[in-house]
């Protein structure tokens, strides 16, 4: 995939996201599309996982794969836990700091060990799985609608790659890092309640 396909696909994703509430009060139906749905129509939700994605573009490889696996996989059982009805404290408290921590990291070209990389975004996928679980409508399907939403999460996680791709350039640098910190004021407006 070229850079600029890449960039185009980038483009593409954050264009089509649209202004929506990622909680299931849209009344999409079925268990797949209100899965894939859920957090593609939540820009809290879009700003963390893109960031995630652009993360690991910025720190290359293996953080650029394995960052984009850890958080579906770790979100898929804080979503377990919220369909058990098993409590996480502050979640949109979480969701909101995620944005602004990622996106703090891709200003700030923080790199720090994969590992530690890999922990802060297991940490943060347990409270955006939670809020999936948790709100998962009791007429679908359980595992089509986690299918869905992690399969949307890796979409959005592969934009935030292709926009992180640009990093290889010194200007694309200074962009993806901009990127970083307009991700990072989103999450204080989430934080706030500004946004």
């Amino acid at each position: 995939m070229t850079a600029r396909t890449r960039n185009m696909t980038a483009a593409v994703f954050l264009i089509i996201t649209g202004v929506a509430n990622a909680h299931e009060t849209t009344g999409l139906a079925g268990g797949f599309s209100s899965g894939f749905m859920h957090p593609i129509l939540g820009w809290d939700h879009v700003i963390a996982m893109v960031a995630v994605g652009l993360w690991g573009a910025f720190l290359g490889s293996p953080a650029i794969w394995i960052l984009p696996v850890v958080f579906p996989l770790v979100m898929a059982f804080g979503g377990a836990l919220g369909v058990m009805g098993v409590p996480v404290p502050a979640v949109e408290t979480g969701i909101a700091l995620s944005a602004i921590v990622l996106g703090l990291m891709v200003a700030a070209a923080a790199r720090p060990n994969v590992w530690i990389a890999a922990v802060v975004v297991g940490v943060f996928a347990i409270f955006h799985g939670h809020a999936h679980g948790t709100e998962l409508p009791g007429a679908v399907n359980p595992i089509t609608y986690s299918l869905g939403f992690v399969v949307a999460t890796g979409l959005l996680h592969l934009s935030g790659i292709a926009f992180g791709a640009m990093a290889q350039w010194p200007a694309g640098k200074v962009l993806v890092r901009a990127g970083g910190g307009m991700i990072a004021l989103a999450g204080l407006g989430f934080l706030t309640g500004i946004v």
